[in-house]
């Protein structure tokens, strides 16, 4: 059974960074991912990390960076020059299957409780 735990939100400026951690244990698979759900929203990808590749949403390039430490078994994301629609609850995410950022946050089998970003103007 894989449990993940996120960390590291908070509230910040725009423009200023956060990096969240979720943290891994049990059997993990080869897909991870970073979501996110602001109030009355779907819940949408914002970057995944699978075997050698990285996909991000175009809201999001050139300001997220997703990483993972596979030592500690711990998947990152570097969010930088945030802004006010950035505003959610991020949650990671791991898979036994290939996903992209497209495919349905339904198909993903493991979740975390979430962390909040709140980011003010």
């Amino acid at each position: 059974q894989v449990q993940l735990v996120e960390s590291g939100g908070g509230s910040v400026q725009a423009g200023g960074t956060l990096r969240l951690s979720c943290a891994a244990s049990g059997y993990t698979f080869s897909t991870w991912g970073w979501f996110r759900q602001a109030p009355g929203k779907e819940r949408e990808g914002v970057a995944i990390y699978g075997d050698g590749w990285t996909q991000y949403a175009d809201s999001v390039k050139g300001r997220f960076t997703i990483s993972r430490d596979g030592a500690k078994n711990i998947l990152l994301l570097q969010m930088n020059n945030l802004k006010p629609e950035d505003t959610a609850m991020y949650y990671c995410a791991n898979s036994h299957l290939y996903r992209t950022i497209n495919d349905p946050t339904s198909s993903w089998r493991y979740w975390g409780q979430g962390t909040q970003v709140t980011v003010s103007s």
